[in-house]
């Protein structure tokens, strides 16, 4: 492993894609100086920045206005993209509500105490048990069975994503578990520090949506440089023709990555990206 300084970087950089919380946002949410004009330096340099994150479309107002002319974020691990200009979705990959139920089921029995909350296309809600989402005052509480309920089968809000929260358990323990358990009906990941898992479609992450968009783009993964912090970034750093992780990483992110940053409140994200655009 290598650090920022001394890690390679791809002969041509066409592509950014960055994690936000933990990453390019520092630890109290914000933006700093030295990141915000980076981020305005890549584009004027004609590379394309790409926020890829765990985040719901509505809360991506803290980047929205760094967005670029193409306005897309990958948004729910890769569950969906969004434009940012005008809050759309643009394209989604849903978890399918049966498989959603089983794993419910699974969880439910293999982990007593654990609580969900079901992130749809429109809004997220949760479980009575389950920690409340102050920023989501709007959402319904009800136990998850009646949060993936649809009257008829494939007419429901498209399901982003499941979170499964332990009060108790060891964040990694809870994933290891939930994989050896139902990691061949969904994808499962975690970014938060609790014992938090989110839920996915099969296959869906942010690598696979990162690769379609850069695919569409005619973007291969030696031209993309990554940045991620937590195992949800794992399969994004791995794909990537370079990929830091940063100072304050998971041990996952930092053993996927080709190289380590600074942390994300040393701007780490931002002191590649001048190293990138000094080398031009």
């Amino acid at each position: 492993m290598t650090s920022a300084i001394d890690s390679p970087l791809p002969a041509v950089t066409r592509l950014i894609a960055t994690d936000l919380d933990g990453t390019l946002l520092r630890d109290d949410k914000t933006l700093s100086d030295r990141t915000t004009a980076a981020l305005a330096a890549a584009e004027e340099a004609g590379i394309e920045v790409f926020f890829v994150t765990g985040r719901p479309a509505r809360w991506m107002d803290v980047v929205s206005p760094h967005v670029q002319r193409h306005g897309m974020a990958i948004c729910a691990n890769g569950a969906a993209i969004a434009d940012l200009h005008d809050g759309t979705l643009l394209r989604a990959y849903p978890l399918d509500r049966a498989v959603a139920l089983a794993v419910v089921d699974t969880l439910r029995e293999a982990a007593p105490g654990v609580s969900f909350a079901v992130e749809l296309a429109t809004g997220i809600h949760y479980e009575p048990a389950y920690p409340p989402f102050h920023m989501d005052p709007g959402a319904t509480v009800a136990v998850a069975e009646k949060l993936l309920h649809e009257e008829v089968p494939g007419t429901g809000t498209p399901v982003l994503k499941v979170l499964a929260h332990h009060p108790e358990l060891a964040p990694d323990a809870f994933l290891s578990l939930a994989r050896d358990l139902a990691g061949d009906r969904a994808s499962f990941t975690r970014s938060s520090p609790t014992a938090l898992l989110e839920i996915s479609g099969p296959g869906v992450s942010k690598a696979a949506t990162l690769a379609a968009c850069c695919a569409e783009r005619g973007i291969s993964p030696d031209e993309v440089v990554a940045f991620g912090d937590m195992p949800n970034d794992v399969e994004m750093l791995s794909w990537a023709g370079a990929s830091f992780a940063m100072g304050n990483a998971h041990p996952a992110a930092v053993a996927a990555a080709s190289g380590v940053t600074l942390t994300n409140d040393e701007d780490g994200v931002a002191v590649v990206i001048e190293r990138i655009l000094a080398a031009r």
